[in-house]
């Protein structure tokens, strides 16, 4: 089998920052990945499945009450290795095309204080896993660290 093209980035230079990792074309439309990776690959500690969940929660509700990106998001979700997220846009996108709207999710993320959406028996299939305070310290490293300064070599995989 050919290895799919998110297994041929060289995860040993890749650092956080928002990455497109692929664009499909859909009946006409494309539709665009982006990895939203928020810690160093194989070098920092990964994120527990609490903190990730929570995250996963909280950035879908933003997305999906999004004036402009409501009617476009496909999907929100995280990584199977624990080091950031998957964001699929309808639209055919660059990574800096969504620097500001990162910017903005993370920080409601970071100050939000109120019932996590979601996060209850009838509405999730785990909803006990979840811990917002952890969540929301990762989602102000990311910004802090990453996204409020976002250079160039965040942007675009490493070769």
């Amino acid at each position: 089998m050919e290895k799919i093209a998110s297994f041929t980035i060289d995860h040993t230079r890749l650092f956080p920052g928002i990455y497109v990792s692929r664009k499909d074309n859909v009946n006409g439309n494309v539709i665009t990945t982006f990895d939203l990776r928020v810690t160093r690959p194989n070098y920092e500690p990964v994120m527990n499945t609490a903190e990730i969940h929570t995250i996963e929660h909280l950035a879908a509700t933003y997305l999906r009450n999004h004036e402009d990106y409501k009617d476009k998001t496909i999907y929100f979700g995280p990584m199977g290795c624990r080091t950031g997220f998957y964001l699929l846009l309808a639209g055919d996108y660059e990574s800096r095309d969504i620097v500001g709207l990162m910017i903005d999710m993370f920080k409601f993320i970071s100050e939000f204080n109120d019932d996590v959406p979601g996060a209850s028996a009838r509405d999730c299939g785990n909803y006990l896993d979840m811990n917002l305070p952890m969540a929301k310290y990762v989602a102000k490293k990311y910004l802090e660290d990453v996204l409020v300064n976002i250079s160039d070599n965040q942007l675009i995989y490493p070769e």
